[in-house]
């Protein structure tokens, strides 16, 4: 199977990279900056599930070049959507591949959904907390690292026959699941919360379970997530919902989130994909999320990067 990473940031970097790693062929599509960047100081990782490098791997800045895919991995953030959806579109044209976004939230799979078809967007995301030093080499943090992946439409289920079958070969969690739904939603609900958390609080997880109050705000945030995810037809147990509460409380103390990291650095973060995503499904609903929508006020005069 031919895979094209769209976006080689932290995460795309990563992924991609393990799977060059196993010998698996493996190409990148990025803006001409990174381009560059990546010609210079090669594909670098360092991580606890080990470090690996290598300048051996193909890297296009045109659609009109891609060629001979099987499978186009979106592995961009959420306020390059609209950006990259042009793109997209091109090379599923030109190929007939399959996209696999990993995306935070919901939203992006029904808008690509619209322009490439149904049949085209797998359901997935991605687990890692990693981001990019000075060289533009990956720095993975946590200790582990996982894509999760199913079928949406029954002509994906060869394509996910083939991705299963790497699970093996690869230095990381490449998991298929049958209810990607179900499973994209307990993600898109703890990654609202705990980015947002730790984002409006500049903290990480440690000053969140040592203060009851500011736990109290991201545990209502969960609740209010896992409402709008009934609403949208997946229903979570009272233990799954508190569950992912938990985790938030139980994280390791310096432990944060890509956002906050963001943050810290200036950068644009995903406040409108994630927690603005949120306040259109409440709106949809005709519900409220109080939690989320104060988070989402804190949060929003950085969503372009630090204020000036």
């Amino acid at each position: 199977m031919n895979i094209l990473l769209q976006g080689a940031g932290a995460l795309g970097a990563y992924f991609g990279g393990r799977m060059l790693e196993a010998g698996l062929n493996v190409s990148f599509f990025v803006r001409e900056k990174r381009a560059a960047q990546l010609a210079g100081e090669g594909l670098e990782i360092n991580s606890p599930e080990g470090d690996f490098a290598t300048k051996d791997f193909k890297v296009y800045t045109s659609p009109e070049e891609v060629s001979d895919i099987d499978l186009l991995i979106l592995a961009v953030k959420g306020y390059h959507l609209q950006q990259a959806i042009p793109q997209v579109e091109m090379i599923v044209k030109r190929t007939n591949c399959f996209v696999l976004p990993l995306l935070n939230g919901m939203e992006h799979i029904d808008i690509l959904q619209r322009v490439i078809g149904k049949e085209k967007v797998l359901g997935g995301f991605a687990a890692i907390i990693a981001t990019l030093n000075e060289h533009g080499h990956v720095v993975h943090t946590s200790g582990r690292s996982m894509i999760k992946f199913g079928a949406l439409h029954n002509s994906q289920l060869d394509t996910c026959d083939k991705l299963d079958a790497i699970h093996t070969q690869v230095k990381t969690n490449i998991l298929r699941e049958d209810d990607i739904l179900k499973h994209m939603w307990k993600k898109y609900i703890f990654i609202t919360a705990f980015s947002g958390i730790t984002s409006a609080t500049q903290l990480p997880a440690g000053y969140i379970s040592s203060h009851e109050a500011v736990f109290s705000v991201a545990r209502n945030m969960v609740y209010e997530m896992s409402m709008l995810a009934e609403k949208e037809g997946i229903v979570l147990s009272e233990q799954e919902v508190e569950t992912m509460a938990m985790r938030i409380k139980n994280h390791h103390k310096d432990a944060t989130s890509s956002m906050h990291q963001d943050m810290r650095k200036g950068l644009p973060i995903e406040v409108e994909h994630l927690q603005g995503g949120a306040l259109r499904l409440a709106a949809k609903h005709g519900v409220k999320v109080p939690a989320i929508e104060t988070i989402y006020g804190i949060l929003k005069p950085y969503e372009f990067g630090k204020p000036e």
